[in-house]
């Protein structure tokens, strides 16, 4: 188990990137958060199996239809084990 913060560069608001990020999660079994930020990123703390959240990552390299990703920062840590769902915040 890991835990992955996770900063989306782009076209990635207004664009459904949170709501198909949080479907994604749920779908991999994933928890943690997805908020955007007053500078246009997206930002994600995703806890899970590392397995999973590689494929997770993957997906946010991409995101849903209308999203233009340029670029994503990682920041790989600790399990913490502290999220019970999978939500959209902020």
């Amino acid at each position: 188990m890991k835990q992955v913060h996770i900063f989306v560069y782009g076209r990635v608001q207004g664009v459904f990137y949170r709501a198909n990020t949080r479907k994604k999660a749920k779908e991999l079994g994933i928890k943690g958060w997805v908020r955007n930020l007053y500078d246009g990123r997206v930002e994600i703390m995703a806890e899970g199996k590392e397995e999973d959240l590689r494929k997770f990552i993957e997906w946010c390299k991409r995101g849903p239809e209308l999203a233009h990703v340029e670029k994503i920062e990682l920041e790989w840590g600790d399990y913490r084990g502290k999220y019970q769902d999978f939500s959209v915040v902020g």
